[in-house]
Parts: C-alpha cells; sequence; structure tokens
C-alpha cells in the first residue's frame, strides 16, 4: 500500500461497501461533524440501466456485463466521465444494466467476483470468469472484476465532487470478516489497481454495528450494558457471516470487543433464488413445460423480483414470473407462471432458516471426485444450523474477558448472546429476521439464559458503507472505537526431523506467528526462533489459522490440536532476493509477525544482524493444498 498521499487534512471519511452482489459509497463531511453526531452522506452512482441511459442509484449492483461487439453502438456505454484508455478496446458494463442483460445472457455476466476473491482453490488473477462462458467470450479475473467496481466508485465520486478529489480522502474498504490474509492482500490489490492510494481495511460486521452506533446519536448507551454480547448476522446476496462483539466497561466507559468470527460461508440470498427457481421449474415441467439452462437463468432472476416483492411488507399475495422464449416472438412464446405469498414464505423458511437444536451442525456430504470449476459452496442450506455450529464453537469465548466470568453457566453448550443485530437485505424481511430470533432464544430458554433482544433501527442496504464511512471519523479520536486485532491466531506448520517410516509421514508442530487479537500497526518477533530461508528461490510454508484458539502467544508451539481447532490456510511462499549471494544459499533469519495500519496481516523475515527485511508473501495463486 501506497502512503506517499497525506490524508491529515482530508475533507471527508469515505466508506466503501464492496459487496457479493450490491456495491456503495457513503461519507462523512469531517468538518461538519461533532462527537458521534456526524454529518452523513450517500453518493448516487451514475450507472447504466439500458443502452444509452445513466442513472444515479444508491446502490451499484456488483457485476460486469462483457457485451458482443455487435451488441452495442457507439455512445451506448458512455458514462458522465471518459472511459480509461486502457479500457478502449475491451467493452464492459458495470452495475444495473450489467445486472438486467446477463439475466438474459449469463454467459456474458460476470457475479460474485468477492466469493472468487477469497477461492482458494482457482488463480485469482487469471482470465477465469464467467466460469462457465464459451470460447469466444473474452474473460476476466475475479481480481479485475473487483478493481472495475472499485474504480467506477472512485469515478463515479470525482465527477460529483471535483474540489474535493477521492485520492485526497480517507478511504475505508469493508471485507468480510472471514477473509483470510490472502483475501485482504487481494482485496488491497484491486484496490491500488482502482486508483486508491492509500486506504483501510474493515470487517464489515464491525461497519454495520458502527452504522447502528453512530445513526442511534448516542442513544446505544441505553441499548446495550457491559456484559452483553452481541451477534452479528450478515446474510447478504452471496454469503452468511457471524460476528461476536462483547460490550466491556473501561473507566465507565462502554467499549465494544470483536470476540470471534465465524467462516465465510457461501450462502445467501442468490441460493434461495436458485431453489426457488428449481420450485418454479417443477412445477412448470408437471404441467408438461421443460427449460433449458438458459431459460433456467432467466427464471432465477425472475424469482428474485418475486421473493423481495412478497417477503416484503408490500401486501401481495402472488407475484408474476415471465420466461422469455428462445424464440423470435418474444412476447408471445414467453412462458408465463407466479409464485405465491405462501410458497416463497414455507419454502425459505424451512429450506434455509429450519427451527434445529442448539446442538445442531450443518451436514456434510461425500463430494464427487470430479466437480465442475466453481465456487465452494456450502453443502448445507440451513442457515440456522450454520448458526448454532458458530456458537457451539465460540462457547468460551469470552472466558478470559474482564467483567464476564461467570455471566454464563459452565455446562453452556454454545456462547450465549444477548442482543442480535441483522445486517444484509434478506432481512429486509421481517419474516426471517423474527425466524432467527425465535430460533435463538428457543436455545437459550433451553438453557436457562434469558432471551436475545433485537436491536433495532439497522440500515440493511447501507449500514455497512456508512458504517466504514463512520470508522474512518472514529479514528480520528472521536466517537466510540471496536477493539479487536486479528480475528485469528495464524500458525506455520514445523516438520519433525526423523527417519524414513514406511506408510507414515513425519509429524508436524504448528508454531505460533500471530496471536489472536493482534492489533493493528504493532509488530512482534517470534522469540528465540531462527530459520533458514534459502535465497533466490521460493520457500514454501504450510499456514494455519484459529479462530477458538485465544491464549496462544507468539512462538508457542502445539504438538496437539483439536480438527476444530486449526483450520489450514494456503501455504505461504517466499522468494528471497539473492542479491550478493548465490540461488540457493541458506539465510539465517527470525521471523516477525505484523499487522498493517490497513488491517492486512504480514510475515517479515529479518535477517539476524537487523540489516536486511524480507516480506514472506501469502500465496494467492491458488496452489491446491496437499
Amino acid at each position: 500500500m501506497s502512503e506517499s498521499v497525506n490524508t491529515s487534512n482530508a475533507r471527508y471519511a469515505i466508506g466503501i461497501d464492496l459487496g457479493t452482489t450490491h456495491s456503495a459509497l457513503s461519507y462523512v463531511n469531517l468538518s461538519e461533524s461533532d462527537g458521534e453526531k456526524s454529518s452523513h452522506g450517500v453518493l448516487k452512482v451514475p450507472q447504466l440501466s439500458a443502452p444509452g441511459m445513466v442513472e444515479d442509484l444508491p446502490l451499484l449492483p456488483s457485476f460486469v456485463y462483457l457485451p458482443h461487439a455487435d451488441e452495442v453502438a457507439a455512445g451506448d456505454l458512455a458514462l458522465p466521465w471518459p472511459r480509461a484508455v486502457q479500457e478502449a478496446d475491451a467493452p464492459f458494463v458495470v452495475g444495473e444494466m450489467a445486472r438486467s442483460r446477463g439475466a438474459t445472457t449469463p454467459i456474458r455476466l460476470v457475479s460474485s467476483a468477492k466469493s472468487w476473491l477469497c477461492h482458494p482453490g482457482v488463480d485469482r488473477r487469471a482470465a477465469i470468469l464467467p466460469s462457465d462462458a464459451p470460447a469466444e467470450v473474452a474473460r476476466i479475473s475475479p481480481i479485475t472484476a473487483a478493481t472495475r467496481y472499485l474504480t467506477h466508485l472512485r469515478q463515479a465520486w470525482d465527477n460529483a465532487h471535483p474540489t474535493a478529489p477521492f485520492a485526497e480522502q480517507e478511504i475505508t474498504v469493508t471485507i468480510p470478516a472471514s477473509f483470510d490474509p490472502a483475501a485482504r492482500e487481494l482485496t488491497m490489490e484491486a484496490a491500488q489497481a482502482a486508483g486508491y492510494t492509500a486506504l483501510t481495511l474493515l470487517e464489515e460486521p464491525q461497519a454495520a454495528l458502527y452504522s447502528w452506533i453512530q445513526t442511534s446519536e448516542g442513544r446505544w448507551r441505553k441499548d446495550v450494558k457491559p456484559g452483553d454480547i452481541i451477534l452479528v448476522v450478515d446474510v447478504g446476496g452471496g454469503t452468511s457471516d457471524f460476528s461476536l462483539i462483547a460490550v466491556l466497561e473501561r473507566d465507565g466507559v462502554l467499549e465494544p470487543h470483536r470476540v470471534a468470527v465465524g467462516e465465510h460461508i457461501l450462502l445467501g440470498g442468490d441460493n434461495m433464488d436458485l431453489a426457488l427457481a428449481h420450485l418454479v421449474a417443477r412445477k412448470l415441467a408437471a404441467n408438461g413445460t421443460q427449460l433449458d439452462a438458459w431459460q433456467m437463468r432467466a427464471l432465477t432472476y425472475g424469482c428474485r423480483s418475486a421473493k423481495e416483492s412478497l417477503l416484503a411488507d408490500s401486501g401481495l399475495d402472488t407475484a408474476p414470473i415471465v420466461v422469455p422464449s428462445r424464440g423470435s416472438k418474444l412476447i408471445g412464446g414467453s412462458i408465463r407462471t407466479e409464485l405465491t405469498r405462501a410458497e416463497v414464505s414455507t419454502f425459505i423458511l424451512e429450506g434455509f432458516f429450519p427451527q434445529v437444536e442448539a446442538a445442531s451442525r450443518p451436514a456434510v456430504r461425500t463430494r464427487a471426485g470430479l466437480t465442475q470449476l466453481g465456487l465452494p459452496y456450502a453443502q448445507d442450506a440451513a442457515i440456522t444450523r450454520h448458526l448454532a455450529a458458530f456458537l457451539g464453537r465460540q462457547v468460551a469465548a469470552t472466558s478470559e474477558l474482564q467483567g464476564f466470568a461467570g455471566r454464563q453457566a459452565q455446562d453452556a453448550t454454545f456462547l450465549h448472546p444477548t442482543a442480535v443485530l441483522f445486517n444484509g437485505g434478506v432481512f429486509k424481511s421481517e419474516l426471517l429476521a423474527q425466524r432467527i430470533m425465535a430460533t435463538v432464544n428457543d436455545w437459550l430458554y433451553l438453557e436457562g439464559a434469558e432471551p436475545a433482544r433485537m436491536l433495532a433501527g439497522a440500515d440493511l442496504d447501507l449500514a455497512v458503507a456508512r458504517g466504514a464511512a463512520y470508522y474512518s471519523y472514529v479514528r480520528r479520536g472521536h466517537g466510540v472505537r471496536i477493539r479487536g486485532g486479528t480475528a485469528s491466531a495464524f500458525y506455520v506448520a514445523i516438520e519433525s526431523a526423523m527417519p524414513a517410516i514406511p506408510g507414515m509421514e513425519p509429524p508436524i508442530q504448528a508454531l505460533c506467528v500471530a496471536p489472536f487479537g493482534m492489533e493493528e500497526g504493532s509488530e512482534l518477533e517470534l522469540p528465540g526462533q531462527q530459520f533458514g530461508l534459502v535465497v533466490g528461490e521460493p520457500v514454501h510454508f504450510r499456514f494455519f489459522a484459529s479462530s477458538t484458539r485465544r491464549n496462544d502467544q507468539i512462538g508457542d508451539l502445539l504438538d496437539f490440536w483439536g480438527p476444530d481447532e486449526l483450520q489450514e490456510l494456503n501455504e505461504i511462499q517466499a522468494t528471497l532476493s539473492a542479491e550478493g549471494r548465490q540461488a540457493g544459499d541458506v539465510v539465517q533469519v527470525r521471523l516477525h509477525a505484523r499487522v498493517t495500519e490497513a488491517g492486512t496481516l504480514e510475515l517479515l523475515a529479518v535477517s539476524i544482524d537487523g540489516a536486511e527485511r524480507w516480506k514472506v508473501e501469502f500465496d494467492v495463486r491458488g496452489t491446491p493444498q496437499q
């Protein structure tokens, strides 16, 4: 990240929600804010809604459409700002037109780029999207897609604020709390490619809570108290994320601490749309109408609109769905059907939000030996089962926190939240939010705990962007700041030296290189540990993370760990400069862990005399794990 741009005199703090299905930009006027009462705004983003038609909309759909050369005429893709020179020969559309046009020509639509960014099984810098596009469609990489969303937002800002250039403001971009170090690095890389010269990364659940705090104008202190455990449930278009934030009191001041984050679960509104499409397709098939793959994509898009209408408090009992024909008589040959409110409510509640026990866990099925290239979607669609698993893993998350001793029964089987904050467009349906609340409170009742309360007033579409803007303001020393540091502890595998034994691999130990909760801007050295690194050639490490081991310190060496305690991530790769040495020489180094001010984790190899430092790069090329 470039640190050359001085933003200390910035007029605005800008927050960007780089979402799976929508992106948004919010801002705080730093000169018109006082304490927790900040002057907030949301940028209406100019974007194409149809060829030659530009509209200003509060959300930028996170889609890229790659039109055929004969599909658009000169001027059809013009925006209020000039297109960059390097883009001239490769036409594309970002935003609302991309989403709507892609519904009818899905082989040219790039979606879920953020989910691909954190997919370790692919080369995320390679041109692989759309993943099912035929050879004649020019593909782009996940990082290019993210860069295009971020570039569009930067250009929209500069177009609206010519006297306050984007490059001179304080920028915060949000990411899922569950993003691993490689995905965080790739997000930074995409932002840099989009012209973001200095920025900070912020976890989305924290941003949602910041927004709730900011919009309360100080009233939040009456809604939460010391000892509260806030469960943030974030279900968006493509993902589900869970976080836990504990409320402490220090010197009479309330201080939220993020204590746990869940896994990155590819399960959200898009899955619900697809499930409804299959429900409708079965109804049509029963009447003798079969749909092909192209029509199924169009049907999925129609089911999304029907779902949003029927689950909202609109008073509608039915919603029409029209599936375009493949023939020339587009209207006359269209297939018409409908969904009812009862069908949608029952199907989504029972399929995605079933009332399950606290001991329930997501089902895992045996996978086929061969599979299509695609995202690693959750195998179990029940969000409530994933939530039960998260709370069960985090049963001891607050045991070491000041003021939390004895607040939870020793025989508790899961961590007991006292409040729930919802985020994500899925929860525009009060029905779904109430189902989560009822399920969690059933679990609490059976363990003799008080029911959790819902924190009201969240802006489900714009909370993350608003909270990100407010965070930049908080970093200047205003308002309340959520504490937390890194959401996981990180480890490198150390292979034991032992003679070869047939059928047995050498056992490994896990060396803690960054403890849980390591704060931004800090750097720690592994005490008493020296390593030999080869220069001029790549060196590889196996790499682990744990969201449950909170007491391991840097340099601790683990001989044993439970099956759910450590998760293997992408390996670490270092190619050290061989300047002044021969390729293959071994350099004695110590390892340092550093969490940057931007929120990314770095491992540094430092020579014994301290004169040389190399950054140990996370491998983001999709090297398969062994």
